[in-house]
């Protein structure tokens, strides 16, 4: 790491390489995160504008002149995360004060999170980058027993969001309840394993269909439930839903027909 004087500005360099092309500046939020940028320089530098990344959840677009320098990537990159502070601090809050099940590693640039409300129901919540603190996208996921009360509240409840309050806090009034968290539960409590092939994470996927029999409730890969179901001859498939049952005490059970890997 080296610092940089360039005009007025110090920016802290993290990396360049041998051909002075791509460099790294290190920048910190008013919160105190920690970001980076990676420059890479055209060949006509400056009068060609440089290609500019960062993890980031929405486009990093810069304004550039053959006037132009690091120090003005530099500013327009802190003018950009202070404008994503208050997005970046509601994830915060939902990473430090729940069991997050997907992403496994969020990244900065992440604007999902997939929590645990309890054994086998989560809720997932895309939030606005623009409006962070306005009731974002939800989507209930588990055993049509545990969930559709669950989504009955929210829809009833929905008037109660306050802007003015936090988005998890938001949730537990709106959907009444309180989330598990890390001081309180284990996270294994929660990861339980496909009842198919007996593994949480199948390559970046867990376990998201559940059986909808209340003394059954087992979860399952769609990847694995799918290939079960196509695999029994008494199972049917309407258009991109396949009708069966349930590996594990037989109740009828569907799954929708996973994507396609664009590669096959």
């Amino acid at each position: 790491m080296r610092c940089v004087t360039d005009s007025s500005c110090l920016i802290i360099l993290v990396f360049i390489d041998t051909e002075f092309r791509t460099l790294r500046l290190k920048a910190e939020d008013s919160s105190g995160r920690q970001h980076v940028v990676t420059v890479k320089l055209k060949p006509k530098h400056p009068l060609e504008a440089p290609v500019c990344t960062a993890d980031l959840p929405v486009p990093l677009a810069m304004t550039w002149t053959a006037q132009s320098s690091l120090t003005h990537v530099h500013t327009q990159f802190l003018l950009l995360l202070e404008s994503l502070a208050e997005f970046w601090a509601v994830l915060d809050e939902i990473d430090q004060k729940t069991w997050v099940l997907e992403p496994e590693k969020p990244s900065r640039a992440d604007t999902m999170r997939r929590i645990v409300i309890g054994n086998n129901v989560s809720i997932k919540v895309e939030v606005n980058t623009r409006h962070p603190n306005m009731l974002p996208e939800c989507c209930l996921l588990g055993a049509d027993h545990v969930v559709t009360p669950l989504r009955n509240k929210l829809n009833s409840n929905m008037h109660l969001w306050n802007p003015e309050c936090s988005v998890l806090q938001n949730l537990r009034d709106v959907l009444e309840i309180e989330f598990p968290s890390p001081a309180t539960h284990e996270k294994s409590s929660f990861s339980v394993e496909c009842g198919i092939c007996y593994s949480y994470r199948l390559n970046s996927d867990i376990p998201d269909q559940v059986c909808n029999d209340s003394r059954c409730g087992q979860p399952f890969h769609q990847a694995c439930l799918y290939e079960w179901l196509r695999g029994i001859p008494s199972s049917r498939q309407s258009f991109s839903i396949v009708f069966g049952e349930c590996p594990y005490c037989s109740k009828p059970i569907t799954v929708k027909c996973p994507p396609r890997n664009p590669e096959n």
